[in-house]
């Protein structure tokens, strides 16, 4: 099985023209990168990490901003044999003192061998170190203002270390996602990789004609490999942006659709609901999203209300229903563990409220008795094994609501440098202990939500994310924006509900009319009583370094707020 540098080396001499990455620029021209771009840049930064005394095998941390050297910097490290592993970038979403206490975490656990940044974050830097912190050889400033591709550097693929890593050696780490997406690296081999990319590629049914566009971040799953990774290894040309141009303005993707005629998105669930409540018409003068052929659904519970938003919003210009699909994913398994077939919409049903939260089986509504529905996340992809299994690892039958555990041909090797943890997450067998619940119908999979998010009140079982999208049909209530998380009442001896949710902070009564809505949203969608609506202003909640909502964090901040004021909780 050849590896990550043979394939590079392959499209370097057989296609050395072809446009494999465009980057868009707010402001700017489209930059584009042709695999010799690629290749000579790349092959600057393996000087680069020679003359630091990188080797083969070495982990190098990339904490660069979603630019053309980043990609430089990542194959760089892959050419030289060393492993990468890209680092979210400070930013005003991420608790600075919180992301400098885990980046000293990941560097003491991890034992990189070089750290790549800017200039102007190198103080940030040296401070993760450690006393006596002596793995990290060099920390490697990237000079943003030359232009590596001009600076090209030939490639001797010879001479570089990359092409000779065998397929069992690690090629790279991604990070599962914490409250910063700093906690525990996902070591995974080059013949992982490999696996995972032909069982996804028959999954989706890839082709030289797809085009994917994206504006993931690439220091999670979804983004490094759906939108980064498959693209560059298999050939297929790929339109990436920034995530922060995204939010600023999320009409960039669909006029991107439009012009570069993409076929393949990835996107989480809050940005369906994002795009069509803030891209105007004006922003769509001209876009046709005819040539989009799968939306995937994924990295959060995936909601059928979601879906039907954005067709209604977009089905003007082209877009057709049968492209938004499903898929579940994680960084343990590469990227996905299902995924819909491409060929039929999601299958959607409505299951008893009450089964579902107190007996934990998803029976099937009846009698107009109140009901969630629930959309699937599709079958396995074709080298993936799910079980959905009870606290004591035995299997449970159809319909009942478990954890999800997994086995496949394309696992991590290791959380690298943790195998206390490495241990603790596998069962018997080899079996991956996911932490997300769900069940199977049909062969297909459900999501129900988090191990860790789950409130348990009076004996029912409430997933947070469900309590949040109530929260967002009430006006006032900022989209992708809420927090719903459990507090422990000592006197009921069951835990209390609490809603955060960011609205604009102007006139009381108008306030006071937005917590009303969210507790009779929330009561009349659930039979959830919530005991406190907390409403704050934007920037308040915390989100994960890879957008979603970080609750354990936001607990913990509603609580210090609250004891700070004279209110236990």
């Amino acid at each position: 099985m050849p590896n990550f540098s043979n394939h590079l080396q392959r499209h370097y001499e057989q296609t050395p023209d072809k446009v494999i990455v465009t980057m868009l620029f707010a402001g700017q021209p489209d930059r584009l990168v042709t695999y010799r771009d690629l290749i000579h840049g790349s092959s600057g930064y393996v000087q680069t990490y020679t003359q630091n005394g990188i080797q083969p095998g070495d982990v190098v941390l990339l904490i660069l901003q979603h630019d053309v050297e980043l990609i430089y910097a990542y194959f760089g490290a892959v050419l030289l044999g060393a492993i990468p592993s890209i680092m979210p970038f400070l930013t005003e979403k991420l608790l600075p003192d919180r992301y400098r206490t885990d980046l000293a975490e990941l560097v003491s656990h991890t034992r990189p061998t070089a750290i790549v940044t800017y200039r102007e974050f190198e103080p940030e830097v040296r401070a993760a170190l450690k006393p006596g912190e002596d793995s990290v050889k060099a920390v490697i400033i990237s000079d943003r203002t030359e232009d590596t591709a001009n600076r090209p550097c030939l490639p001797d693929f010879a001479a570089f270390g990359g092409p000779r890593r065998k397929e069992e050696d690690v090629v790279l780490l991604q990070h599962s996602s914490g409250s910063t997406g700093l906690q525990k690296g996902v070591a995974l081999s080059h013949r992982s990789i490999f696996n995972h990319l032909d069982a996804y590629a028959e999954s989706i049914r890839l082709t030289q004609d797809d085009v994917i566009v994206s504006w993931l971040p690439l220091y999670h799953d979804m983004g490094l490999i759906a939108c980064f990774l498959l693209p560059i290894l298999r050939g297929i040309p790929v339109v990436q942006m920034s995530p922060f141009d995204w939010v600023r303005a999320p009409y960039r993707m669909l006029q991107a659709i439009s012009t570069y005629r993409g076929t393949l998105t990835w996107l989480p669930n809050f940005a369906y609901n994002f795009c069509a409540q803030k891209i105007r018409d004006r922003d769509m003068e001209g876009v046709d999203l005819s040539s989009w052929r799968a939306s995937i659904n994924t990295s959060e519970p995936v909601k059928y209300k979601s879906h039907l938003m954005f067709f209604e919003r977009f089905k003007s210009y082209g877009f057709r229903l049968e492209t938004l699909q499903t898929s579940y994913g994680m960084a343990e398994n590469v990227f996905a563990v299902t995924q819909n077939d491409l060929s039929k919409l999601p299958y959607v049903e409505e299951v008893d409220r009450e089964s579902f939260t107190s007996d934990l089986i998803a029976r099937p509504a009846f009698d107009g008795r109140p009901a969630i529905q629930m959309m699937s996340c599709g079958k396995p992809i074709p080298n993936t094994t799910i079980r959905v299994v009870d606290a004591k690892g035995r299997d449970l039958e159809e319909r009942h609501i478990g954890e999800i555990v997994l086995k496949s041909n394309c696992m991590l090797t290791s959380y690298y440098n943790r195998p206390d943890i490495t241990k603790k997450a596998f069962l018997e067998g080899g079996w991956y202990m996911s932490g997300d619940y769900g069940y199977i119908f049909n062969g297909e999979v459900f999501i129900a939500g988090r191990k860790k998010d789950l409130i348990i009140v009076g004996g029912k079982n409430i997933y947070p994310q469900d309590l949040e999208l109530l929260a967002y049909e009430v006006p006032g209530v900022h989209a992708g924006r809420a927090s719903a998380f459990g507090v422990f009442n000592e006197t009921t001896g069951t835990e209390d509900v609490i809603m955060v949710a960011e609205v604009d902070m102007g006139d009381p009564v108008e306030r006071q009319k937005i917590a009303d809505g969210i507790r009779a949203a929330v009561t009349r969608g659930s039979a959830v009583a919530l005991r406190y609506v907390h409403l704050v202003s934007k920037p308040w909640l915390v989100k994960t370094s890879s957008g979603k909502t970080a609750r354990s964090a936001n607990r913990e901040k509603f609580l210090k707020e609250m004891q700070a004021k004279g209110q236990i909780f």
